[in-house]
């Protein structure tokens, strides 16, 4: 078993991008407005990630769930992403970012899996941060479909099913060769996961803060860092210098919201 540890710097931040609808919507805005505005949070966050040597940064920007919203709002969305991958990646790839997506490709349109490809392969050498887009993504899919090539091996006669492990599932998931995130963010003060990174997420610290993601700034990252600095892993143990005994334990809260 992993010992307990002390914080440093988190090496895997991963964001999940809620509250744009509803930034909007206390505007007076439309649902699209609140999605532009998030997209000038989320480009202003990758760059002050970079600044900060983080090693990882996933963000949530498409759930495959995400299909059942009113078509407007889903090419409003696609659009979106057109958009920020003609207009950024120039930028992403002169700061030395690499891209990767994780998420099921099958089924978008062909312009979309097209430049998400473009944006990999022009990036894949670039040795600084690591920008992860989940997009088409849910993590039950992705466990599945990890669980399904698997069983294609095993049918194959190639795999033992004796074989099977932790590390093979990792191996097989979309995030292989990607720690897992340290630390999971999530706006708007919801306080759930959301069908982001389950399998990934079993040791992940967490913070769920008040803010709309349109308003979440490098001060806010910065207020992140320092929660996870007072956090204590222990993966699975007990706290250094506490014993065994029950206790109660209560939401501790960050800067603009609650860490549990």
């Amino acid at each position: 078993m992993r010992e307990s540890s002390a914080m440093s710097d988190p090496r895997h931040i991963a964001i999940i991008m809620d509250g744009n609808g509803r930034w909007a919507k206390a505007r007076g805005l439309p649902r699209s407005a609140g999605h532009r505005a998030g997209v000038e949070a989320l480009r202003n966050v990758v760059r002050a990630a970079g600044d900060r040597g983080l090693g990882f940064l996933t963000l949530f920007a498409f759930s495959s769930e995400n299909w059942s919203r009113p078509s407007g709002e889903v090419g409003d969305l696609m659009g979106l992403l057109k958009l920020f991958i003609r207009r950024d990646l120039a930028e992403l790839h002169r700061n030395n970012v690499c891209v990767r997506i994780i998420g099921e490709r099958e089924g978008l349109a062909a312009d979309i899996r097209s430049l998400l490809g473009e944006a990999e392969a022009l990036t894949r050498r670039n040795g600084g941060l690591n920008l992860i887009i989940a997009f088409n993504y849910g993590a039950r899919d992705e466990i599945v479909r990890a669980v399904q090539s698997i069983g294609r091996d095993i049918a194959a006669g190639l795999l033992d099913p004796s074989s099977i492990s932790s590390e093979l599932i990792s191996a097989n998931l979309d995030t292989a060769g990607i720690p897992d995130p340290d630390l999971i963010i999530r706006t708007s003060g919801e306080m759930r996961l959301s069908n982001f990174l389950l399998w990934q997420a079993a040791y992940s610290e967490f913070l769920f803060v008040s803010c709309h993601w349109p308003d979440f700034t490098s001060t806010d990252l910065d207020a992140a860092y320092e929660a996870f600095r007072q956090r204590e892993r222990r993966y699975g143990g007990i706290e250094q210098g506490k014993s065994e005994e029950c206790e109660t334990i209560v939401s501790r809260p960050s800067a603009k919201g609650a860490a549990i």
